[in-house]
């Protein structure tokens, strides 16, 4: 699921549609690109362009995150072909992806990393070939020249904030939380725990902290862990980096017997969503997909082509290596039952029935979602 606070009032649909609108007219606006001495235009660019995702367990990267970029690279830049490989969660496969799109000789690589300080390597080779790179939802060490992602201190923050509004007079002190982050090569993982230590500290007890590595098997095994270790009567609600995660938490805490606590995510999955709806999860982080696609396809080509980004960039970012890289970070949004109709459903994220399927009606009718 990474890398992001709004405050918890993610009030009206007008709201998160604003953002997500303002977010893809950026994305979309090749004229907000000046054109560099001996650019190219867009529609006349040719070549290759690679985009390496990093995993296929989290619903998003084949579902979403690849047919948007395609799309919108289609769109902007018609000639240009997109090579497209996922590792699959193995740092060395992309490493063997990031080479053999090198000798394929694309011209700009989308990369979203496995591990973070791993692919430095390709970064650099792909550097000294004049490949130019963008760093994509997760930030790579060494030399990019881009990166487009989501505030992702903010998303901790806005985790960190709903879970003490779902505990409300129980966020005390000894509340007893069981944390379970992603994995510490993603750097998103550690912005998101920074940020949402930083809302919750002292104001409960983080009783349990481990990684789930992103992976539902695990969290549910650390979750029980967990369980066993505090006993399920001691605990007042679980932490959950994100939706994939929180699935296997979810399992875990019902062959505990245990319900009707806090159950954060991210992502805004379909199942996480389904899970609102009927209670088992409290809420998730809607990072919308398109405007985050749209503006990495746009920075793809405008460093292809010779214009210049500083006006999808406004902001840098320093990564582990210590590069400085221009940056677009989104706006993360806070979905609950009461704002999932105004937000994934209005931005043709899933339609009602798809969420809404007979194991899930009586929660989508009771929350008014129909």
């Amino acid at each position: 699921m990474s890398q992001i606070s709004r405050t918890l009032l993610v009030s009206a649909a007008a709201v998160s549609l604003a953002l997500t609108a303002a977010a893809c007219g950026k994305a979309g606006t090749s004229s907000s690109s000046s054109t560099a001495s001996g650019s190219v235009s867009a529609g006349a660019a040719s070549g290759k362009v690679g985009l390496l995702l990093p995993e296929n367990q989290t619903t998003r990267y084949e579902k979403f995150d690849r047919p948007f970029f395609e799309a919108k690279m289609k769109t902007l830049a018609p000639n240009v072909t997109v090579e497209y490989a996922n590792a699959a969660g193995s740092a060395a496969t992309q490493a063997q992806q990031v080479t053999t799109m090198i000798n394929a000789g694309v011209k700009v690589l989308v990369v979203d990393p496995v591990d973070a300080a791993a692919i430095k390597a390709s970064v650099v080779a792909a550097s000294a070939k004049g490949i130019k790179v963008v760093s994509y939802d997760r930030l790579s060490q060494g030399p990019a020249d881009a990166y487009v992602s989501f505030d992702n201190i903010k998303v901790g923050q806005l985790q960190g904030q709903g879970l003490l509004n779902v505990l409300g007079s129980k966020a005390t002190k000894s509340a007893k939380i069981v944390e379970i982050d992603g994995d510490s090569a993603d750097p998103n993982a550690g912005d998101f725990k920074s940020g949402f230590q930083g809302v919750v500290k002292d104001k409960v007890d983080l009783a349990y902290d481990a990684s789930g590595l992103w992976k539902a098997d695990v969290a549910a095994q650390k979750a029980a862990a967990a369980i066993n270790q505090l006993g399920a009567k001691n605990i007042a609600g679980f932490y959950s980096a994100n939706d994939g995660m929180a699935a296997g938490i979810a399992t875990s805490m019902k062959n505990a017997g245990i319900s009707n606590l806090p159950l954060t995510g991210q992502d805004a999955q379909l199942d996480a969503i389904q899970r609102i709806m009927v209670g088992t999860q409290s809420f998730t982080i809607y990072k919308a997909y398109q405007p985050e696609a749209d503006a990495a396809a746009q920075l793809a080509v405008d460093l292809m082509t010779g214009n210049s980004i500083s006006g999808l960039t406004p902001t840098t970012k320093t990564n582990g290596s210590g590069n400085k890289v221009p940056s677009d970070l989104l706006t993360p949004v806070l979905v609950k039952a009461d704002n999932v109709k105004d937000t994934v459903v209005k931005d043709n994220l899933y339609t009602v029935a798809q969420i809404c399927t007979s194991a899930y009606a009586a929660g989508c009718k009771a929350n008014g979602l129909s």
